[in-house]
């Protein structure tokens, strides 16, 4: 391989401590033409320091320090504009214990984990934020009522308790969302296949929200269709975070229905949920489903339709958002047979 196609910069140092070899990484980052650098000290070709006036050479002195020493672990140094790089080395002898006969050095920006640690910055800080509200009001309530019990009326204690309850149970969806984020992160999310008909499934999810609302608005289309094979609680878990996404922020429940599809020869099941919001613009669709995405006031924690996604493609499914004919948003989640082939033989 031509180290001049290496994506990181590369510096080869001989055992008098002068430069042999860089590659044109280092030259443009050097700024230098043609074979300047070639025969410079290490330490003038490398004038990286850490902000405190030591530089690289000084702290790390590659031809010094133990003969057992082969490499030298990558840390951040700053270049004299300021820049941060991240710097390793090798240390080449040509015997065990002997004296080092070359110092190969990598250098790489640090921009790349820069922006992965304030993704994990953020990401910490909206798991707090989520966590935190919740907690409040159990706390509050709980120390309202242990310090001022007889205070209190019986229906405002069991205001106070249901709040309390309700909270709590907030606090446990939010944990598993973040449970199952991780596990979807890590590849760990597993399933627990058995034969599943859609169209029972979409109306038990139906029945469970209608019990807590008033006269349904929404109109349903459940015929019988093809039996999948797939994880029932996985994909109750989806419809039910459709489903309650269209009666919150999307203005109300409007249509659910179940149809036999093929997508791509393959035959399958698909769901359209159409809500009677203003719909979700185009160019924030693909954002739909990544971790902590949100929109509108009332978001929740920004998992959900993350997790749908997983569960979905987990399945070999898709999920598809588009608008639908008089408004709102038609979100369908189509999803393969995939019948084991010992049922089919």
């Amino acid at each position: 391989m031509d180290l001049d196609d290496f994506p990181d910069g590369v510096i080869i140092a001989g055992p008098d401590g002068r430069v042999t070899y860089v590659n044109d990484r280092v030259r443009r980052l050097a700024r230098a033409e043609g074979d300047e650098m070639i025969g410079m000290p290490l330490d003038e070709a490398l004038p990286f320091d850490d902000l405190r006036g030591h530089t690289w050479m000084e702290c790390m002195r590659p031809y010094d320090g133990l003969a057992t020493r082969r490499s030298i672990t990558e840390q951040s140094w700053y270049s004299p504009r300021g820049s941060e790089y991240l710097i390793t080395a090798s240390l080449v002898r040509d015997v065990p214990g002997g004296a080092v006969q070359q110092v190969v050095l990598s250098i790489r920006s640090a921009r790349a984990r820069n922006a992965r640690d304030r993704e994990r910055s953020d990401l910490v800080a909206t798991v707090a934020h989520e966590l935190r509200s919740p907690l409040t009001g159990i706390k509050g309530f709980t120390a309202t009522l242990l310090s001022k019990w007889d205070r209190f009326s019986d229906e405002q204690r069991q205001f106070m308790l249901e709040t309390v309850d309700a909270d709590a149970d907030r606090l446990t969806r939010l944990i598993t969302e973040l449970l199952d984020a991780a596990r979807l992160d890590a590849g760990r999310l597993t399933l627990k296949r058995g034969p599943v008909r859609l169209n029972t499934v979409v109306g038990g999810v139906l029945r469970s929200i209608q019990a807590g609302t008033a006269e349904p608005s929404w109109t349903a289309d459940l015929p019988e269709v093809p039996v999948i094979w797939g994880d029932e609680d996985r994909l109750v878990q989806v419809l039910t975070n459709l489903v309650e996404n269209a009666m919150r922020h999307g203005h109300g429940l409007r249509r659910i229905a179940v149809a036999e599809a093929s997508h791509d020869g393959v035959p399958g099941v698909r769901v359209d949920v159409i809500d009677q919001g203003p719909g979700i613009p185009v160019e924030a669709r693909p954002r739909v489903f990544s971790r902590f995405w949100r929109a509108g006031p009332g978001a929740g924690s920004g998992l959900g339709m993350y997790i749908v996604g997983g569960i979905v493609s987990q399945h070999g499914g898709q999920v598809d958002i588009d608008d639908a004919p008089g408004g709102g948003a038609a979100i369908a989640v189509w999803l393969p047979v995939n019948e084991p082939d010992a049922l089919t033989d």
